[in-house]
């Protein structure tokens, strides 16, 4: 079976192919549907075989923090103890923490991290990554991690879509000043960024601890005059109407969504934003979890992805965060999978070229050892991936 994961229909609608056949050429699918009707063209042309396994798009991971420096075990154990996330960012530790390990790894440690990291996700089915900044927060830093993304592209063969996160949190320096922090991001970052083309989205944390609505749509709007697309994380651990604001900045994308109120997902609905749902975070956090049902029957595309991150999702396993998508989220194994494929590459504006198997995408797919999509979920195993294929090319 193949589930090609097209656009058209409702978020469970996989459109699954029976006995099914592909031809691509160059990288790019020319055709797609059942064996017995494949153009006499291809006949004469190199056959790779499923043997009888089930082949779904290439998986999309549309949020992840990919790049940082250090680990932060230590915490999950404070948390543990009944520490909170919000009293371990406050006593110096969470992102700044890792902001000042970020900043002292250099080039090559922190390519060296991204290439191992994604070279697993690879073997795991996923074929396309967003990668975000947010753990250097400084001029210096920053720019030093987007140039390790470039990098990245060209060392290994998904797909890398790169999110300036510089408003993540204040960074310590700039605690008493920080609308200085917010000039330096807006004046000089941004542009830099956009004139250098080192980043397609810009994205900001909206928070307590981060940075509020008003904050948040300076930098935004900064980032659009600058032709940068916009990205939220939103309502994460309370409702700060977060929601509403990714609506009104037509936003590719909000993130989280744990606690947005009935209001901001209709906000969302009408504006056709993509919720992302975040399910690992919520796990390790100990969280409310983010409604999913409600966004899918108020018509909010969801995509999942597993914000891979060294302290609140320290998994890059985007199955796995499929699977708790179903048992935490409540979306069916059909809705987790469109949510990441489809909908995820909607998420970063890769939905023309990827997320579903179909003619004039990129030959972009993943082989699966399973019966079917629910035995997937259902009976989760560590890697049920046993094929990878990037541009038509098997990689893993």
């Amino acid at each position: 079976m193949l589930a090609s994961c097209r656009a058209e229909g409702s978020q469970a609608d996989i459109h699954p192919i029976r006995d099914a056949a592909v031809a691509w050429k160059d990288g790019v699918i020319k055709w797609v549907g059942p064996e017995s009707r494949v153009p006499a063209q291809y006949h004469s042309q190199q056959i790779y075989s499923a043997g009888g396994c089930v082949v779904v798009p290439g998986l999309v991971d549309c949020h992840t923090h990919l790049g940082f420096g250090g680990w932060r075990a230590d915490e999950f154990e404070q948390r543990l103890r009944g520490v909170s996330y919000l009293e371990i960012a406050r006593a110096g530790g969470g992102i700044n923490r890792t902001v000042a390990q970020t900043r002292e790894a250099s080039d090559e440690t922190l390519l060296d991290h991204c290439l191992q990291k994604i070279g697993a996700m690879i073997r795991l089915g996923v074929t396309t990554v967003e990668c975000k900044t947010g753990y250097g927060l400084s001029e210096e830093s920053e720019m030093q991690m987007l140039r390790v993304y470039r990098r990245l592209r060209e060392r290994q063969p998904a797909d890398v879509a790169v999110t300036f996160l510089g408003a993540h949190v204040v960074p310590p320096e700039f605690e008493s000043a920080r609308g200085a922090y917010i000039d330096l991001l807006c004046d000089t970052l941004i542009p830099v960024i956009a004139e250098q083309h080192l980043a397609e989205f810009c994205d900001v944390f909206v928070e307590d601890t981060a940075f509020s609505i008003q904050e948040a749509r300076t930098i935004l709007e900064t980032g659009q005059k600058y032709g940068l697309g916009s990205k939220l994380h939103v309502d994460q651990l309370r409702d700060g109407a977060g929601a509403s604001l990714a609506a009104e900045m037509k936003a590719v994308s909000a993130d989280h969504l744990e606690y947005t109120s009935e209001a901001g997902i209709a906000a969302l609905a009408e504006a056709g934003v993509v919720g992302v749902c975040l399910p690992l975070a919520t796990l390790y956090l100990g969280q409310q979890p983010m409604p999913a049902r409600k966004f899918v029957e108020a018509g909010v595309p969801i995509a999942v992805a597993t914000d891979f991150n060294p302290g609140s999702a320290p998994s890059y396993d985007l199955p796995l965060a499929m699977m708790l998508s179903c048992t935490m989220n409540g979306l069916t194994p059909a809705e987790a999978l469109k949510g990441a494929t489809l909908f995820a590459a909607r998420a970063i504006g890769r939905e023309s070229v990827a997320g579903s198997i179909e003619e004039g995408k990129r030959a972009d797919m993943a082989v699966l050892d399973v019966k079917d999509i629910n035995d997937w979920m259902y009976h989760f195993r560590p890697n049920m991936c046993v094929g990878t294929y990037i541009r038509g090319l098997p990689i893993a």
